[in-house]
């Protein structure tokens, strides 16, 4: 495969923008991947300015696992051969693939939470920033996982923060010691969350945070998978970690 920035593209419309995508797909994935096998840029992907070529093994490789993503192979069309299979055929394929390939959340949505912590506020007469500890009576609702990064809208990861805190934290990921130092405060807001909304609650918490943990004593458990899903995004992801003021 080549690059030529002089070629018009029908995609793209002119050559100055088919030239940047090129730039932004050779310097970052094709750049990176591998580096952690070879210990150099280009372990993988060996580039030379104008075309890029891969090592046949991994072309091989790269077919196959192909064949899991397209066809009649791909895990989705199996899936959905299971799913139509466990339902005693009263769903059809066309049905279960049309729910799972439904468009993912793709806006922010905070009004419940909103509605939550006013809820709280006006019964316990104060709010606490869960980054500072702050009492606060004007907050914002913040994204632990920035949803910029994890398009996520559960209870669970929208919590109050003083708004010059969340304007500091924007796109950054919680440090596993951040989250440490506000464990008690974190773990305040769900207990109060899973008393005002348990159900909804407790599944977004299983889905996103517990996996095959029981739901019963979930506080711990939830908290540490928190620190390593955080934790992951900074080391192996590559975003900022924030430690809070």
């Amino acid at each position: 495969m080549s690059f030529r920035s002089g070629k018009r593209s029908p995609v793209f419309g002119n050559p100055q923008t088919a030239s940047k995508v090129a730039g932004t797909i050779t310097q970052t994935p094709m750049k990176y991947t591998g580096t952690t096998i070879y210990g150099k840029y280009y372990g993988i992907y060996q580039y030379d300015s104008k075309t890029f070529s891969i090592p046949f093994g991994y072309y091989e490789a790269f077919q196959f696992l192909g064949s899991f993503i397209s066809g009649q192979d791909a895990i989705l069309f199996k899936w959905a051969e299971f799913s139509v299979q466990a339902s005693g055929h009263t769903l059809s394929t066309t049905q279960v693939l049309n729910e799972v390939l439904r468009s993912p959340v793709t806006e922010r949505d905070i009004l419940e939470s909103k509605a939550l912590y006013r809820q709280i506020l006006k019964t316990d007469g104060k709010v606490r920033c869960v980054w500072s500890g702050d009492i606060i009576s004007r907050y914002d609702i913040d994204h632990i996982i920035p949803f910029t990064i994890w398009k996520n809208n559960d209870l669970w990861n929208l919590l109050p923060a003083r708004t010059d805190l969340n304007n500091q934290k924007r796109d950054k990921i919680p440090s596993p010691v951040l989250i440490d130092n506000q464990t008690e405060l974190i773990l305040h807001y769900w207990d109060l969350l899973h008393q005002h909304k348990q159900q909804r609650f407790r599944k977004e918490l299983q889905t996103a945070l517990l996996g095959y943990h029981t739901t019963d004593n979930w506080q711990q458990p939830a908290i540490t998978q928190l620190k390593h899903s955080c934790d992951y995004l900074i080391t192996t992801r590559g975003f900022e970690a924030w430690n809070g003021r």
